[in-house]
C-alpha cells in the first residue's frame, strides 16, 4: 500500500470522517478496515435520498484518496442502488397508478354523477401522467361533430368550448384509426388535418405536447382521453397505456351511465303506464258517474246549469253554460264543424248545438290537460244540453208566442190598459217602466229560393226569441224580419245594442243580420204609440244602411250625423249641435271666447285664414290660434267635407234655436 493512503487515526480519522445528514460524524467502524462500499448507498436508499446524493460517497472516497479498487466498488455499488432506486421508485409510481384505477374504478361502481366521475378520471390521468392539461371529448352523432366534455388544468375559454368536426385534428385521427397517437410538437405534425377552429384553440391554450388515446365502447369510437403539455415532451409506453386505461374507465362509466339512463327512463316508462292504467280506471268511474247523472237530469227535468254543475264535480273543474253570444265565436264554430270540443287557450270548448243552429257552448274554465275520456265525457255532455234546450224549446214556443202577441199589443193595440201590459210583461220577466231600444232586424243578402228564405226567416225569429229572452225583452216577426224591444243596459247606447244584436243573430243564424235601432224610449206601457213610433225610426235606419252599403251591421239613427235628422222619429235638433260642436259651444260659454263666431266667418269666408281676419277685424295669427284650438276640440278630421258639412249644419242649427248667440 503507499505511504499516502494510510487509513486516517485518531483526531483526523474524525475530522475526515463522513458526516451524517444531521451534521454529525458518523461513529467510525469498529476495525480500521472501511465500511463495504454497499453501506452508504443503503443509508441513501434507506431515506429516500435524492439522485445528487449518489455521487457523494465516491466524491469523498476520491478525495480522501482511497484505493483504486474501493473506489470502483463504490461506483459499481451506486450503480446497484440507482437501479435499486429506480426500481423503487417505478414500482410507487405503478402503485400510485394501479390506486388511482382502483379508486376510479370504486367510482364507476358507484356512479351517482357521470359527470364528476369523468372529472375525477380527467384529474387523475393529469396528475399520474404530470401533464399542464388533461381533457375529454365525446363525439355527438346528432350534430355529426365532437365537443369538449371535461377539461383540466385548462385557461382558455375558447379551448373549453371547441366544437370539432368529424376527422379533424389528432381526435380525428384517434377516432379514424381507433389507436392512440402523439405528437410532440403539434403545429409541427402533418399526420393529421389541421383547421383553423383548432389551431386558434390549442394555440390559446399553448399546447405542443399532445397525448390522445381513444374511448372505445365495443368497435366504436365514442370520443378521446387528452393529455397535453405546454412545452416539446417525449410521452413514454407506460404512459401511454395508463391514460389508455383511464380512457377505458371513462368508457366503462359512459356506458355505465347509458344504462343508468335507460333503465331509469323504462321504470319511469313503466310507471307512467301504470299511472295512465290508474288514471283509465279513475276516468271510467268518472265518465260512469257523469252518465248516471246525466240520465237522472234529463229524468226528473234538469235545466243546462245543472248539467254544467254535474260536469263540474266529475271533471273537476269549473263548468258553465254560454250563449253564443259569450262563448269564443272561432272556437266555437271549430267546435260544431268537428263535432267534437276543442281547446281555446286554457279552457275546452263544446258547441251546443241543435241541427244546424248553434244554441250555445259548454265552456272548461282553467284545464288545459284534458285526456280524450274526460273529453268525451264533455261532448256527451254537451249533447245532453242541447237535448234539454230542444225540449225545454218546446215549451218556450209558447212563451214566444206570448211574448210576440204583447210586442204586438203594443205596436198596434194602443188602447190596451197599461196595468195588463205592465202585468203581462212582469210575467215575461219584462219591465216596461225601464228604458228601452226598438231594433229592425233583417237578413241580409237573397235567398237561394223561397223555401231557404222561409227557412231564414224562422231560424232569425226563433234566434231573436231566445235572444230577447236572455236579455228580458220581447221579440216578434214583422214585415219581413223581426222586430225587438230590448233593455238598454248601463253604460250602453243604442248604437252599442244594434251591434251586439247584429252580430249576436248573425253568429246563430250563420248569415249577416242587419239591425236599425230607435232612440232610446221609456215609459212604454203608458204611452204604446212610442213604440211604433221608435220601431218606425229603427226600420228607416235598417233601410238606410242597406242603401248605404252597410247589411250586416247595426246602427242608431245618431250614426248617421245629420241624415240622423232625417231617420229619427223625433227631430233630435239639440242631440245632433251637442254631438256635432257641442266642446265649442261649452268651451265659448267657460270661458267666454269667440271660437263658434270664429267658425261662422272661417265658413262664410270660404275657410280663408286671411279673409276671415278682415271679416273679425282681427290679426291673421288670431284666427289661426282660434282655429288650432277649434281643431283640439273637434278632431283634427273636422275640415274633411263631410264633418264641415255637418259643422256648418250645426253653427246653422245653433243659431236657429239660441238667437242670442252670434
Amino acid at each position: 500500500m503507499p505511504r499516502d493512503h494510510v487509513p486516517p487515526t485518531g483526531r483526523t480519522a474524525t475530522r475526515n470522517a463522513p458526516q451524517a445528514s444531521d451534521g454529525s460524524a458518523q461513529v467510525p467502524p469498529l476495525t480500521d478496515r472501511p465500511p463495504p462500499a454497499e453501506v452508504p448507498y443503503l443509508e441513501l436508499l434507506a431515506r429516500d435520498a435524492p439522485v445528487e446524493a449518489y455521487e457523494q460517497p465516491v466524491l469523498l472516497a476520491r478525495a480522501e484518496r482511497h484505493p483504486a479498487d474501493r473506489i470502483t466498488a463504490l461506483e459499481h455499488a451506486k450503480l446497484l442502488a440507482l437501479r435499486v432506486r429506480s426500481e423503487l421508485e417505478g414500482r410507487r409510481r405503478r402503485e400510485a397508478e394501479l390506486s388511482a384505477l382502483f379508486e376510479t374504478a370504486h367510482d364507476l361502481a358507484g356512479l351517482r354523477d357521470l359527470d364528476a366521475v369523468l372529472q375525477a378520471i380527467v384529474q387523475r390521468a393529469r396528475s399520474l401522467l404530470g401533464t399542464d392539461i388533461a381533457y375529454l371529448s365525446l363525439n355527438d352523432p346528432a350534430h355529426g361533430d365532437t365537443y369538449m366534455r371535461v377539461t383540466e388544468g385548462s385557461v382558455s375559454a375558447r379551448f373549453q368550448q371547441l366544437r370539432l368536426g368529424m376527422g379533424e385534428g389528432l381526435g380525428g385521427l384517434v377516432a379514424q384509426t381507433a389507436r392512440p397517437y402523439v405528437t410532440d410538437d403539434y403545429f409541427h405534425d402533418a399526420r393529421f388535418q389541421h383547421t383553423l377552429t383548432i389551431d386558434a384553440g390549442v394555440r390559446d391554450e399553448g399546447l405542443v405536447a399532445i397525448l390522445g388515446v381513444p374511448l372505445m365502447l365495443g368497435p366504436h369510437v365514442i370520443g378521446v382521453l387528452f393529455a397535453a403539455d405546454r412545452r416539446a415532451r417525449v410521452f413514454e409506453r407506460a404512459q401511454i397505456a395508463l391514460l389508455g386505461s383511464f380512457a377505458a374507465l371513462a368508457a366503462a362509466a359512459l356506458d355505465t351511465a347509458n344504462l343508468l339512463t335507460e333503465t331509469r327512463a323504462a321504470v319511469a316508462g313503466l310507471e307512467r303506464a301504470n299511472a295512465i292504467i290508474r288514471d283509465g280506471s279513475a276516468v271510467i268511474e268518472r265518465a260512469s258517474d257523469v252518465h248516471d247523472r246525466l240520465a237522472e237530469l234529463v229524468l226528473r227535468g234538469g235545466g243546462v246549469h245543472d248539467v254544467a254543475a254535474a260536469v263540474s264535480e266529475v271533471l273537476d273543474g269549473a263548468v258553465e253554460f254560454a250563449g253564443t253570444g259569450r262563448a269564443p265565436a272561432r272556437a266555437l264554430e271549430a267546435s260544431r264543424a268537428e263535432g267534437h270540443a276543442v281547446r281555446h287557450g286554457d279552457d275546452w270548448i263544446a258547441a251546443v248545438a241543435a241541427g244546424g243552429e248553434l244554441l250555445g257552448a259548454l265552456v272548461l274554465h282553467g284545464h288545459p290537460g284534458l285526456d280524450p275520456v274526460d273529453q268525451r265525457t264533455l261532448e256527451r255532455a254537451a249533447m245532453v244540453t242541447s237535448l234539454l234546450l230542444l225540449a225545454r224549446r218546446s215549451a218556450a214556443e209558447a212563451e214566444q208566442r206570448v211574448r210576440g202577441e204583447l210586442l204586438d199589443d203594443l205596436l198596434d193595440a194602443h188602447d190596451r190598459d197599461p196595468r195588463l201590459l205592465r202585468e203581462r210583461a212582469g210575467l215575461l220577466d219584462a219591465d216596461l217602466d225601464a228604458t228601452h231600444v226598438v231594433l229592425a232586424a233583417r237578413l241580409d243578402g237573397p235567398a237561394d229560393d223561397a223555401d231557404e228564405e222561409a227557412a231564414a226567416r224562422r231560424r232569425l225569429g226563433a234566434a231573436a226569441s231566445h235572444l230577447a229572452a236572455t236579455r228580458h225583452g220581447l221579440a216578434s216577426a214583422r214585415d219581413g224580419g223581426t222586430v225587438l224591444l230590448l233593455p238598454l243596459g248601463p253604460g250602453d247606447t243604442a248604437t252599442d245594442v244594434a251591434r251586439r244584436t247584429a252580430r249576436d243573430l248573425g253568429t246563430a243564424v250563420h248569415q249577416p243580420v242587419t239591425v236599425g235601432a230607435s232612440a232610446p224610449v221609456t215609459g212604454l206601457a203608458g204611452h204604446p204609440d212610442a213604440v211604433t213610433a221608435a220601431y218606425a225610426e229603427g226600420r228607416r235606419c235598417l233601410d238606410a244602411m242597406h242603401l248605404l252599403g252597410r247589411g250586416g251591421d247595426g246602427a242608431a239613427a245618431e250614426d248617421f250625423g245629420f241624415l240622423g235628422l232625417l231617420l229619427a222619429g223625433e227631430r233630435d235638433i239639440g242631440g245632433f249641435v251637442h254631438r256635432t260642436i257641442g266642446p265649442v259651444v261649452a268651451y265659448d260659454a267657460r270661458r267666454g271666447t269667440e271660437l263658434l263666431r270664429t267658425l261662422d266667418a272661417y265658413f262664410a269666408c270660404a275657410m280663408s285664414p286671411a279673409r276671415t281676419k278682415d271679416a273679425l277685424h282681427v290679426h291673421v295669427n288670431t284666427v289661426a290660434q282660434r282655429l288650432e284650438r277649434v281643431g283640439r276640440l273637434l278632431g283634427e278630421d273636422w275640415q274633411t267635407p263631410a264633418r264641415s258639412l255637418e259643422i256648418q249644419l250645426a253653427l246653422r242649427l245653433h243659431r236657429l234655436t239660441a238667437p242670442g248667440v252670434r
